[in-house]
């Protein structure tokens, strides 16, 4: 027995309860990691860091507009956060919410050695090419309208799919792990005012899936045999092959991140 009351069972008890509630405080940040939901959460911390501060000071008029917005928070929440709360609920579903990062279990470097070999053969003949990377983000609504696949991936299929006048050769392929999910899928278009002008559909589509989602695309341009990449609203583009193959494993391969992988700089050339 323990001063106060309290015996080992319930300190050990406690201890349990707040590392579940860490955990799954963890994974829920994890699952709105690279979403738009991030920037919804910044502005409630905003908003109950204005109610704390009336409250504080006697800000009284104040105080009452953040108790109401607080009042009616949580219907708001559930709607601006509808597409992660049915994501996590999925997740949920498969009982894949708890499980390990599909990165940190299988090894990616076959995948990524056939997705350099399929833009660079691509990119040297100019056949467009749009390929999704499915991550952290549930990507089962952009897999709903394209062409199912379920096929091991090898640079040859992706390849295949992509030539000229074939039937799945318009619109996105969906990746995930070691499968090709889905081809001909459509993707949701950018309206960001910063794209330049000389980008096609494909450069729209790719930043746009960026926007919602935490996933990895890249392009590869019909017109100039260019390939790019977007994660997280950034658009970059005229990658030679080291440079594609450094994204792909800082991004994919958990194995190989080193301190200096983690912090490789999105922010660079943009547009241009």
């Amino acid at each position: 027995m323990l001063d106060g009351g309290l015996d080992v069972l319930d300190v050990l008890l406690i201890a349990i309860d707040i590392a579940l509630v860490w955990f799954v405080v963890y994974k829920l940040i994890m699952l709105i990691q690279g979403t738009k939901a991030v920037q919804l959460l910044k502005g409630i911390f905003v908003v109950l860091g204005i109610w704390l501060l009336s409250n504080l000071f006697g800000l009284s008029t104040l105080r009452w507009l953040m108790s109401q917005a607080i009042t009616w928070g949580f219907l708001a929440i559930i709607i601006l956060f509808q597409p992660e709360l049915r994501r996590a609920l999925e997740q949920l579903g498969r009982g894949s919410f708890f499980s390990r990062t599909t990165g940190e279990e299988e090894d990616t470097d076959k995948s990524i050695q056939a997705i350099i070999k399929s833009c660079n053969y691509m990119a040297k003949r100019r056949i467009g090419a749009l390929i999704t990377i499915e991550r952290e983000t549930g990507m089962g609504d952009y897999v709903e309208t394209g062409i199912p696949i379920g096929g091991q991936l090898s640079s040859e299929l992706l390849t295949n799919i992509f030539i000229p006048n074939t039937p799945l050769h318009d619109g996105a392929v969906i990746l995930k792990e070691d499968k090709i999910i889905a081809a001909a899928c459509y993707l949701p278009l950018s309206e960001s005012p910063f794209i330049s002008k000389e980008l096609g559909t494909r450069h729209r589509a790719a930043m746009g899936i960026s926007e919602v989602t935490d996933a990895v695309t890249i392009i590869v341009s019909e017109e100039t045999g260019g390939i790019s990449c977007t994660k997280n609203g950034e658009l970059h583009r005229q990658l030679d092959q080291e440079k594609l193959e450094e994204i792909l494993k800082s991004e994919l391969d958990y194995r190989s991140k080193t301190p200096a992988a983690k912090s490789w700089n999105w922010r660079g050339k943009k547009n241009g």
